[in-house]
């Protein structure tokens, strides 16, 4: 809550920064008063007039009623009005406020921003407006105080920006009924820049965006984005237009607000997709864990397939890896020691490796532990050249051809 004294101390600073060549003279029904002494306006009601110093131009006009000052407060520039509120008896805004600006080579002020104020809190409707009367900016505050809809403009007139709310609310000069699909259907809006360049394309559908696309210099699409109440997918690409990434969401059970990432895609500049994630949405939907990871060589065939589960109670991982001719080269599989998290990787089962041909070249057996417990290798032609027990020490025994 503000006090009308203090409202008199903020004005004492707002006197000595407006002039610095001299000392602010304010009168109110013909009798000189002091703002900063509360014994000059006690008691009294009108318009306290201020000048830059003895008999200078007006520089603001504030209302007094019974003493406190409430009502209307106006700043004036060079002569000409400047801003203008009004105050309730706390000091707090309330009401219309305006401001004023004069254009270049313009000889009297135009109103350039209005808002509306209640108890301090903007409200409504507020507005503002280039020089030449082109609105430069419309936005709606609800009862809080928060902003939930806006539209901006260029200075010829072009749509920049826009923000929806669940109903159309932006008044005259904003067709946000339109724009933000609470008319006819799901809108097609294009935004654009400073130079009068398109530079996005927007879709609303009921006040919630459906699809926005970036657009680049060449009118190519840079970033896009598709949203529906179940999820999306958000995508960024290269300057010839060309997919760079790819990402697909789903909404939280029951919160959509928060987002779970089901797939991640990169792509080469050339086109090829090179690297991919998948995730898996746990039952009820309210988490999701990653379920497999895979790479590719430029050629297009696959490099690594990595592929995630839980078995009995345990995380497991299978590496899958490959030559550039599409032949396997590894596979083998790895357990964590916790289903809340990977830990401590342990080698699992047979882990085998293949030589570009597709012969079998290697195998390595694990026990419960992850120890290795045998090594076979193969000649190119297929052919078992050792056979090795290994012992826990780290010796080894033949086991034969």
């Amino acid at each position: 809550m503000r006090f009308p004294h203090v409202l008199a101390v903020a004005l004492v600073s707002i006197a000595a920064s407006t002039s610095a060549r001299a000392v602010e003279s304010c009168e109110l029904n013909g009798q000189h008063v002091n703002p900063a002494n509360g014994n000059t306006t006690a008691g009294k009601t009108g318009l306290m007039r201020c000048r830059d110093g003895e008999g200078g131009p007006v520089i603001r006009e504030q209302e007094l009623q019974g003493g406190v000052f409430m009502g209307v407060v106006r700043y004036f520039r060079d002569g000409q009005l400047e801003k203008e509120h009004r105050v309730n008896e706390r000091g707090n805004r309330d009401g219309v406020a305006r401001e004023y600006a004069r254009g270049e080579g313009a000889a009297k002020a135009v109103l350039v921003r209005e808002e509306t104020y209640r108890d301090g809190r903007t409200v409504g409707i507020s507005r503002s407006w280039y020089p030449n009367g082109q609105l430069r900016r419309v936005a709606f505050h609800g009862d809080d105080d928060r902003e939930q809809a806006s539209a901006e403009f260029t200075a010829d007139g072009k749509l920049y920006e826009l923000r929806c709310a669940p109903r159309a609310v932006l008044g005259a000069g904003a067709d946000d009924a339109r724009w933000c699909g609470h008319a006819g259907g799901a809108s097609n809006v294009v935004l654009y820049n400073g130079k009068g360049v398109a530079k996005a394309r927007v879709s609303y559908e009921r006040g919630e965006r459906r699809k926005s696309e970036s657009l680049g210099e060449g009118g190519n699409v840079r970033e896009s984005q598709e949203t529906s109440a179940s999820g999306g997918v958000e995508r960024s690409f290269y300057a010839d237009g060309t997919k760079r990434r790819e990402l697909a969401w789903v909404a939280a059970a029951g919160e959509r607000a928060r987002r779970l990432t089901t797939l991640e895609q990169e792509f080469h500049e050339g086109g090829r997709l090179v690297h991919e994630r998948r995730w898996r949405v746990a039952e009820g939907g309210s988490s999701a864990e990653l379920a497999s990871e895979q790479q590719w060589y430029l050629n297009g065939q696959p490099k690594e397939r990595v592929d995630y589960a839980v078995v009995d109670g345990r995380l497991q991982r299978q590496e899958t890896s490959y030559h550039d001719n599409g032949r396997k080269s590894f596979e083998g599989t790895w357990r964590g020691t916790a289903t809340s998290g990977r830990g401590r990787d342990i080698a699992s089962g047979v882990h085998r490796s293949w030589d570009e041909g597709g012969a079998l070249r290697a195998e390595r057996f694990h026990d419960e532990r992850g120890r290795v417990t045998r090594e076979r290798a193969f000649d190119g032609a297929g052919v078992l050249v050792h056979d090795d027990e290994v012992f826990e020490d780290g010796s080894r025994k033949a086991s034969g051809k």
